[in-house]
């Protein structure tokens, strides 16, 4: 198996292979199309969207954005985490989330933050392994 390496996706064709990759964790997400459009919005408010790729296709994606709040003074939020199924077990959410945390750091974050569902166990059982501890309940209200 050839080597990992990560780039930020830019461009609208690094958009649409990505696309593929996160409507396994966004199953609501439209289209390609769309999914471009909303990352570019996105990214209008400092969301980054990081891929892990092995022989051209995307293993893993990791959006992310800094933030600033009196809770935590600068962070770094992940937005999004996620890797192929034929991936996982190959360290490519774990060589993301170092990544991102690295990146944290860079930016003189004091926290790096996530939030995950609470019937996600196995994502639990992953984020404690990768060092991160949980330290809230999210709540929230679809209006």
């Amino acid at each position: 198996m050839s080597d990992l390496h990560l780039r930020h996706l830019e461009s609208d064709q690094d958009y649409q292979a990505g696309f593929v990759v996160m409507r396994e964790l966004r199953p609501h997400l439209t289209g390609a199309s769309a999914f471009t459009a909303q990352v570019r919005r996105q990214a209008e408010q400092g969301y980054r969207l990081l891929a892990a790729w092995r022989d051209e296709q995307i293993q893993g994606l990791a959006g992310y954005r800094l933030q600033e709040n009196l809770i935590y003074g600068r962070f770094l939020y992940l937005d999004d985490l996620i890797t192929t199924g034929n991936s996982r077990r190959h360290r490519v959410g774990a060589t993301l989330i170092d990544s991102v945390r690295d990146e944290a750091r860079r930016q003189g974050c004091a926290h790096f933050v996530l939030d995950t569902g609470l019937a996600n166990a196995l994502g639990q059982r992953f984020y404690f392994r990768q060092g991160l501890l949980a330290t809230g309940l999210h709540f929230g209200q679809q209006l």
